[in-house]
């Protein structure tokens, strides 16, 4: 029945997305290209609409249960994020309106749904309990998440294969872990984006637009909040390991505004797309090469989950490393920022 479920998702994807193009088309759910984007003619942008369809097919089918949490508030909170996006494709809401429906989705899921980051186990004896903060982190990671998915959605075909990649590995982990909700889930939200990335992949016939890329942000969000939760210090990294390449992406995005004195909401175009693209690689090529990172983030996650104390802290001090040296090579801060090479640099030249 699993089976069956997850190709019947996937076909309904292949089928609905050209119907949903059209109706992007028909309510002016539209992309213009400025100078901040890549593609050079109207684009519609609701396709994240024909992986939510497909996503409610599957779970209507198999409707999975975790006796821990309110399912559907998880639902619920899909919709409301579904309908930011949609209203945002149409009319491009303001900020400050797209953030409160986020924060409404998220408030369903750790209230209603009873999903919270409650507490963790240290790795040398006792736990920490987060108390009245709970809810705050969870709405936190729940709405950090949803973003970085988004900012990501600069290149055709790359937030829905990054997510996808996430996707694969969450879900692998969660049978490795026994937990049958969020394997299923994951499995049926993969199916449902791979369908649509027929259609999304360079060069792109519809854009997924804040319909997709919140949605999916949401729920990778949630599935990797329930997957690792309330476990250990080592398990909380695990997601964030995961969703490497977003995450990543973000935060050396807020680095570099903070270098260049600009405001964290202003927009730029220095993504790690922006800078491999700058570089001289294709559109396809770029997209490869982020597809690859995220393949390697999730075999670093895999390989940090099964390590000892010591093996997981080796295996983040050379993830660091060469996420950092990474950074500096394609100028994600910025061309001057170069700390580590320019210290070796450096060494080699007192060497000579």
């Amino acid at each position: 029945m699993l089976y069956l479920t997850l190709i019947l998702c996937f076909i309904c994807s292949v089928l609905i997305t050209p119907l949903v193009k059209k109706l992007a088309f028909k309510i002016g759910a539209t992309d213009k290209p400025n100078y901040r984007k890549v593609h050079q003619k109207i684009m519609p942008r609701l396709g994240g609409l024909a992986i939510f369809i497909s996503f409610l097919l599957g779970v209507v089918i198999l409707r999975p249960e975790d006796p821990t949490l309110n399912a559907w508030a998880i639902i619920a909170g899909s919709f409301v994020i579904i309908l930011t996006g949609v209203l945002d494709d149409m009319i491009e809401l303001s900020a400050k309106i797209k953030l409160a429906g986020q924060l409404i989705a998220a408030l369903l899921v750790a209230v209603w749904g009873g999903v919270q980051l409650e507490f963790i186990n240290l790795p040398f004896g006792g736990e920490l309990q987060f108390g009245f903060m709970s809810i705050p982190l969870t709405l936190l990671w729940i709405v950090g998440i949803t973003n970085a998915i988004n900012l990501i959605d600069g290149l055709d075909g790359l937030a829905a294969g990054v997510s996808s990649i996430a996707l694969i590995t969450i879900a692998g982990m969660a049978v490795v872990m026994g937990d049958t909700y969020v394997a299923i889930m994951a499995s049926i939200l993969l199916v449902s984006t791979i369908g649509f990335l027929f259609y999304n992949f360079h060069p792109a016939k519809i854009f997924m637009g804040d319909t997709g890329a919140l949605f999916l942000g949401y729920m990778i969000a949630v599935f990797s909040l329930l997957g690792f939760k309330n476990i250990t210090v080592i398990s909380l990294i695990i997601p964030v390991i995961i969703l490497g390449v977003p995450i990543s992406d973000t935060f050396f995005a807020i680095i570099r505004r903070i270098v260049n004195k600009q405001p964290l909401s202003a927009p730029d175009k220095s993504h790690l797309h922006h800078c491999l693209l700058r570089l001289g690689f294709s559109h396809k090529q770029t997209v490869l090469i982020i597809y690859a990172i995220a393949a390697l983030f999730g075999l670093a996650a895999i390989i940090f989950s099964q390590s000892t104390m010591w093996g997981a802290i080796l295996v983040i001090a050379v993830l660091l490393l060469a996420i950092e040296i990474f950074v500096e090579s394609i100028g994600l801060v910025g061309k001057d920022y170069q700390p580590i090479l320019k210290l070796v640099k450096t060494k080699n030249v007192r060497n000579r």
